[in-house]
């Protein structure tokens, strides 16, 4: 269950107790990684934000609302949860912050992985990193903000070496797992992109800010249709990330 299937997708933010990211980290990718994609999901990525060492980021996918609701029924019902679960919410602050989002448009989730998940025990993190910009705007992204973004934005953005690699919107749909919150009453477009390493990142921000036609053409429309300034998380992949 991979890449394009995963028509609904959670993106997961979680503030933790201070330096108690890397015990989560090597919990969840011990012992939560095959467990929950035996339940029937895709653990799409998992990641340390760069700019807040108390927080880690995750995505996971699924083939529908209502394979989520079964797939999750199914894990947190499950033995692996119920013998881990005191250990991962003991470095939790906040494990609400989750968007759920769906692709904008038919191919435009997360590809299928170009490379297997490394196996388990591996602990070398990769030199690659994940950006992903989320736009804000009071009313739902429609399809003729897609076209301009598909016009306009994109082209800029492959230009200065950061083609997006997925682009979703919030999925508005009932949540009907209710024992896991979500954001609700927001309205979110959010792409992601991939760089080798923080110099291939810091290489688009400075080409992107030098871009006569992004200065001067594509983001005064864009920043026009946004509600506020967008966000931006660095996020760096964990060993075992299959989004790295």
């Amino acid at each position: 269950m991979q890449g394009s299937q995963n028509s609904v997708v959670e993106l997961r933010q979680y503030t933790l107790h201070p330096g108690r990211r890397d015990v989560l980290i090597d919990l969840f990718d011990r012992e939560f990684v095959e467990t929950q994609e035996a339940a029937g999901m895709t653990v799409l990525g998992q990641f340390r934000d760069l700019d807040d060492p108390d927080r880690f980021v995750w995505l996971r996918g699924f083939d529908g609302m209502p394979r989520r609701a079964q797939a999750l029924g199914r894990f947190y019902g499950g033995p692996v949860w119920k013998a881990h679960r005191d250990q991962a919410n003991a470095t939790m602050i906040d494990s609400d912050d989750v968007l759920l989002l769906r692709p904008v448009a038919a191919g435009s989730g997360f590809p299928a992985p170009a490379t297997p998940r490394p196996p388990a025990g591996r602990t070398a993190a990769p030199p690659s990193l994940v950006l992903a910009t989320l736009y804000y705007r009071d009313r739902p992204f429609d399809e003729a903000f897609v076209d301009f973004f598909d016009r306009r934005v994109r082209p800029v953005l492959a230009e200065t070496g950061a083609a997006p690699l997925a682009c979703l919107q919030t999925e508005h749909a009932d949540n009907d797992f209710p024992a896991l919150p979500v954001r609700t009453g927001e309205n979110v477009f959010v792409w992601f992109a991939r760089f080798g390493g923080p110099a291939d990142l810091d290489d688009h921000q400075r080409r992107l800010r030098s871009s006569a036609r992004w200065q001067e053409q594509v983001w005064p429309a864009l920043s026009a249709m946004l509600s506020g300034a967008p966000q931006q998380l660095r996020l760096a992949p964990t060993a075992r990330s299959l989004l790295r």
